[in-house]
C-alpha cells in the first residue's frame, strides 16, 4: 500500500514480473478496509508504505493487527518507506510490521523479502 502513483505503478510492475495480483491503496484508510474486505487469507503479504495520508502505513498497520480475524495476526506486512534509521526499524516493528525495507527500493532485496514470506506458503 503506498500512496505515491508512481511508487504503486513500479511496485504493480515489479509483482507482475512475479505473477502476482496487486491491490493498490492511495493511503492507509484504503489500505484497512483494503484488508476487511476481503475474506480471510485472501492477501498472502501486504507492502506498507509509513509515509501515507489520512492513517500513515504505522497506524494502518496496527489497525489491521487489531482487526478479530484469524489472519490479521499473521498476514506479513513489509515496510517500504524513506525512514532507514535502526529507530524507524524499531517503529515499524513495534506497529506489527515483519520487515522493513528502504527506498529506493533495491528490486532483488525485495524478491528475496517477498519470498522469504510466502515461499513456506507455496511448499519451495
Amino acid at each position: 500500500m503506498e500512496d505515491h502513483p508512481v511508487n504503486r505503478m513500479v511496485a504493480a510492475k515489479l509483482s507482475a514480473q512475479k505473477n502476482s495480483t496487486v491491490l493498490q491503496a492511495e493511503n492507509g484508510q484504503v489500505a484497512l478496509s483494503c484488508f476487511e474486505q476481503n475474506q480471510p487469507y485472501a492477501i498472502d503479504l501486504i507492502i506498507m508504505d509509513i509515509r501515507m495520508p489520512v492513517l500513515n502505513g504505522l497506524e494502518a498497520t496496527a489497525k489491521i493487527r487489531e482487526l478479530p480475524r484469524p489472519d490479521a495476526s499473521t498476514v506479513p506486512i513489509i515496510a517500504m518507506t524513506a525512514n532507514a534509521y535502526d529507530e524507524d526499524r524499531r517503529i515499524s516493528k513495534a506497529a506489527g510490521m515483519n520487515e522493513h525495507l528502504a527506498k529506493p527500493l533495491d528490486k532483488r532485496l525485495l524478491y528475496e523479502t517477498v519470498a522469504r514470506f510466502l515461499c513456506p506458503k507455496i511448499g519451495h
